[in-house]
């Protein structure tokens, strides 16, 4: 999926799927000029389709895999 973070803006748990309503973790700027945001599931089933009509897509899912609390290697 190509991705554009945008640290300005970044998600947080009041941000919800608009598929399914869980939190999300892809924002979708559309060449239309509006957006969509998914949860990793939606996003992930969706991913062809969002990157023909997407302008930016802004990926968090990463935040899935690491552990609240623990600093990376390159923190410690």
């Amino acid at each position: 999926m190509t991705t554009v973070l945008t640290p300005a803006s970044p998600l947080t748990a009041a941000d919800r799927c608009d598929r399914c309503g869980a939190q999300a973790y892809l924002r979708v700027v559309l060449l239309s000029g509006g957006e969509l945001l998914f949860c990793a599931h939606h996003g992930r089933k969706f991913e062809p389709e969002l990157k023909k009509i997407a302008a930016e897509i802004q990926d968090e899912t990463e935040r899935l895999t690491s552990a609240p609390g623990t600093a990376s290697d390159e923190e410690r």
